[in-house]
């Protein structure tokens, strides 16, 4: 991989393991999160890309109201889903199918025709995920209450759990495609479309108010924690949220940069890599039960997902080249 895939997964894994330890004290925090990371990152962009709202945006402001409609969507209802009995394993494969939704609302809006090779991706990739929330489905189902009634109301919230999934991967696909449009009529402006992807749905978070005011709370009345080096002291809950918001920001950063200096394979590898990581982080940190079952559907996902970069082909020649270097004596 590139030096700045090395670094983006870097700052992935760091990302992920501050998250776990919100997540683990407090399971309903996302929307706190989420606010605090795109808080950040306006404000950055304001200074350094709106240049304090003097800069005027190459793409029409209203096409970013759309977009950020969508964008905000997409991360209330996947921060959302993790409230109704879905599994932090189950939601990073479900995630998984991003390009196979991508490639299904290509077919169907933009008329577009794939190779066998990316029907076939699409198959591995839709069996993967079939199989792991199967197995979740059977696992909901024997872990619930006592009480049937309250089994059957966990199965149903479970139920609504994967239907909320479902709509933020179509959405965030659609939206995938709404953007690819916009670059092609104006031009590539990711920075932009950075800032004002998190800028413009700050207000939205209004309507949230209540529930990340009750986790502020209680990120205020978690343990104290001194600060190696600087020596300050302060909750630990904040620390933690610090820490995500800096390695996020950097993780964004960081795709940028490789958007501009890589191919969108190697972007797409780093991505898939980082699902890998965060998947083994969740089962290893969560003791979330993880059978063969789930271990075969999740290789078919990411089985399905390398077929459709076709890194394969990639591979080749690398290994070609490398077969041919001279021996050290």
């Amino acid at each position: 991989l590139e030096p700045n895939a090395v670094f983006v997964l870097h700052g992935i894994a760091l990302t992920f393991v501050f998250l776990l330890h919100a997540c683990r004290q407090f399971p309903g925090c996302g929307n706190i999160v989420t606010f605090s990371q795109f808080l950040f990152i306006a404000v950055e962009g304001f200074i350094f890309e709106a240049n304090f709202g003097r800069k005027r945006p190459a793409i029409p402001i209203r096409y970013y109201f759309i977009m950020v409609a969508m964008f905000f969507t997409v991360s209330v209802v996947n921060n959302y889903a993790l409230n109704l009995n879905i599994a932090m394993p189950l939601h990073m494969i479900f995630r998984s199918g991003s390009l196979i939704a991508s490639m299904a609302l290509g077919i169907i809006i933009l008329k577009k025709r794939y190779s066998i090779s990316k029907y076939t991706s699409i198959a591995l990739v839709s069996l993967g995920i079939f199989t792991c929330t199967f197995m979740s489905a059977k696992q909901v189902a024997s872990d619930s209450s006592l009480n049937e009634e309250d089994g059957l109301q966990v199965f149903l919230w479970w139920l609504l759990g994967i239907a909320a999934l479902t709509f933020a991967l179509l959405m965030s696909a659609r939206m995938g495609i709404f953007q690819e449009m916009l670059y092609k009529q104006f031009g590539k402006h990711s920075k932009e479309a950075l800032f004002y992807n998190h800028a413009l749905p700050l207000p939205g978070f209004l309507l949230l108010a209540p529930n990340i005011y009750h986790h502020a709370v209680l990120f205020s009345q978690s343990e104290l924690f001194q600060v190696p080096v600087i020596g300050l002291t302060l909750p630990i809950m904040w620390f933690y949220l610090l820490m995500n918001v800096i390695t996020q920001y950097v993780c964004i950063r960081g795709v940028f940069i490789l958007t501009t200096e890589c191919t969108s394979l190697t972007v797409t590898l780093v991505v898939t890599l980082r699902k890998f990581v965060s998947l083994i982080f969740s089962i290893l940190y969560f003791r979330n039960p993880f059978t063969a079952w789930h271990w075969l559907g999740t290789t078919f996902v990411f089985v399905g997902t390398l077929m459709y970069t076709e890194v394969w082909k990639s591979l080749g020649p690398f290994l070609a080249r490398w077969r041919k270097r001279p021996k050290e004596e």
